[in-house]
């Protein structure tokens, strides 16, 4: 398959794009995260989300030490072609390395972020 599609995405300066992952049937968004071409690639290759961590400089496979993976459903592209959105079937039912659902789990609430969702499995017990 070529893969000439990834031309068409606007990537930033440092070759990054912003992707958001939501849970394909119920429209919760789990997570944001960035790609670059080669992420993307494997992404749609293997079937799994794979990001590029800013933090640790390297490939990211969504799920690698958590089992949390991100079975990949659809790739939706933005009008602008700078927004990447995916809809994932959430593995083990856990996005977020906090041991949440959803990264989303705070609401602010007269001018205080407050956590709004509990969690539903000790980071400790997922991370070694």
């Amino acid at each position: 398959m070529s893969e000439a599609w990834l031309d068409e995405i606007q990537w930033t300066e440092d070759g990054l794009v912003p992707v958001i992952a939501q849970q394909h049937d119920t429209s919760r968004v789990m997570m944001f995260a960035w790609m670059n071409r080669e992420s993307l690639a494997l992404t749609v290759k293997e079937g799994y989300a794979v990001y590029w961590s800013r933090s640790r400089q390297r490939l990211w496979r969504k799920g690698e030490e958590s089992g949390h993976r991100q079975k990949v459903i659809d790739i939706q592209l933005d009008c602008d072609a700078d927004v990447i959105l995916i809809k994932i079937e959430q593995q083990g039912g856990i996005a977020c390395h906090t041991g949440r659902q959803s990264c989303f789990f705070r609401s602010l609430h007269d001018g205080e972020w407050q956590t709004a969702e509990p969690v539903l499995k000790d980071p400790k017990s997922i991370y070694k």
